[in-house]
């Protein structure tokens, strides 16, 4: 999926190598059922997936990514279809877990009642806010659930594509995950020998970094099932401010989406590439997609979730 691309400017998305299904609002339901929680990590792009995977279990492209239950007529006019996607008029009315949802419109859902659980903690930058990972470890249980957990994580835009400060950030949560939820792996180690541009050192210089005393590189967790994806940041578009073309550009998008490819594969993450997918899509700000793209993004990790082998758990 990674691989694929458009011919023609917004022309339809076609994966490489593979068959990516399209699921229905029903398909997609039982997929998310499988799991306890999906647990969805990031900024706003990661925030626009959620939103996507909302449309399609309300079956609503008008308000499906957003609290349509207490709007008003203006936010009505204002967050519909494509709007809903937009940062800076509609971000706080976005759905952040589909207990919402359940608690405030359920006939909305498709899915049975008490079967679906996709929620998303934001986590911008690194450093990490103490109360957000605070937030972190109150969400996982000590214990085994009845079925896993799956985690979805996307950073790199608020750190500037700064790789070593999207590892530190994805380790410090791993790292948390695990300390909080033992249960997701039985053997959980750490190399001694400091090989990886990913490992967190000891009292790191960057002004309010997280001061860590374990100075190696993450080492490859064995014998649980705890699932894990990795989504890069979108390809720019033609209305990205001027003055973040060349950090934030398109040539250092697809250096950081191959650079973080490699390093999260040797933390036992998963990749998921969304470069050539959004190269010629919409963009109606320069940086996020549109519906059409989201739902592009959604449906990719639908198909990852659907591929899982929940059986192991």
């Amino acid at each position: 999926m990674s691989s694929g691309g458009r011919i023609g400017h917004d022309a339809p998305y076609m994966p490489r190598g593979c068959d990516m299904r399209w699921f229905s609002s029903e398909e997609v339901c039982e997929i998310l059922a499988r799991f306890e929680k999906v647990v969805i990590v990031g900024d706003s792009m990661m925030r626009h997936v959620i939103g996507s995977l909302n449309v399609l279990i309300r079956k609503d492209l008008g308000y499906g990514a957003v609290t349509d239950w207490n709007f008003s007529p203006e936010e009505r006019k204002e967050c519909f279809c494509n709007y809903q996607f937009n940062v800076k008029a509609c971000s706080i009315q976005g759905i952040f877990k589909t207990a919402d949802v359940v608690k405030n419109d359920p006939s909305s859902l498709s899915c049975p009642a008490d079967t679906v659980d996709v929620m998303i903690e934001q986590m911008i930058r690194f450093p990490i806010a103490p109360e957000e990972l605070s937030r972190l470890r109150d969400l996982l249980p000590s214990s085994k659930p009845s079925r896993p957990y799956a985690f979805i994580f996307g950073h790199g835009l608020w750190n500037n594509l700064d790789l070593q400060a999207t590892l530190d950030w994805l380790d410090l949560i791993m790292d948390t995950t695990i300390s909080s939820a033992p249960w997701l792996q039985s053997d959980y180690t750490y190399s001694n020998s400091v090989n990886s541009v990913g490992h967190l050192a000891s009292k790191r210089s960057r002004k309010g970094a997280q001061a860590s005393t374990r100075v190696s590189s993450p080492g490859k967790r064995h014998n649980g099932f705890w699932p894990r994806l990795f989504l890069t940041p979108n390809a720019a578009g033609q209305a990205k401010p001027d003055e973040w073309l060349v950090s934030q550009g398109n040539k250092a998008l697809a250096i950081f989406e191959e650079s973080v490819k490699e390093e999260v594969g040797r933390r036992g993450v998963e990749h998921l590439g969304t470069y050539n997918m959004s190269i010629q899509s919409n963009k109606f700000d320069g940086v996020h997609v549109d519906l059409k793209g989201n739902l592009i993004k959604a449906m990719m990790v639908l198909n990852w979730l659907n591929m899982l082998e929940v059986e192991k758990f």
